[in-house]
């Protein structure tokens, strides 16, 4: 099954809300145990971002904030708060179809799910539909910014 896919297609239904295009699924076996993708606009609520949303949901469904054995498959580089979840959840690792030079806080910016200092490391998997992923936060950037005008 193609993960990754999903979670695009969840930030395509972001995109359509209005909301910045960003999709998350989280898989345990093969199997997928929750999905998120952007709220923060209708919610108001800061910490509506995909990643938050599919982890909030993993771990309600498995009784548990440990996602040891979980893979995360996120269309755009995690922010700082969002690495910071996805580091003390335990997730195994994390897919990234793209990266942002602007506020990724995994690989662009900064290197927090493998910061040796800390007490957990995530393995991070980048480029897996990198091409539709940008192409979809390129699009809804050129829409705000034209709808704007």
């Amino acid at each position: 099954m193609d993960f990754m896919k999903i979670a695009l297609d969840l930030a395509k239904k972001a995109y359509n809300k209005n909301e910045v295009p960003i999709g998350a699924v989280i898989v345990k076996n093969n199997k997928i145990i929750s999905k998120g993708y952007n709220t923060r606009e209708k919610s108001q609520q800061a910490l509506n971002h995909a990643e938050i949303i599919a982890i909030s949901k993993a771990c309600k469904k498995l009784k548990s904030w440990r996602l040891n054995d979980c893979v995360m498959y996120v269309t755009l580089e995690p922010c700082a708060m969002c690495a910071g979840a996805i580091l003390n959840s335990r997730l195994k690792s994390v897919h990234i179809a793209c990266l942002d030079d602007t506020h990724g806080a995994v690989v662009s910016k900064y290197n927090i799910l493998t910061d040796g200092t800390l007490n957990h490391k995530t393995e991070i998997i980048v480029g897996e539909h990198e091409t539709e992923a940008k192409q979809l936060i390129k699009s809804f950037f050129k829409n705000l910014r034209e709808n704007k005008k």
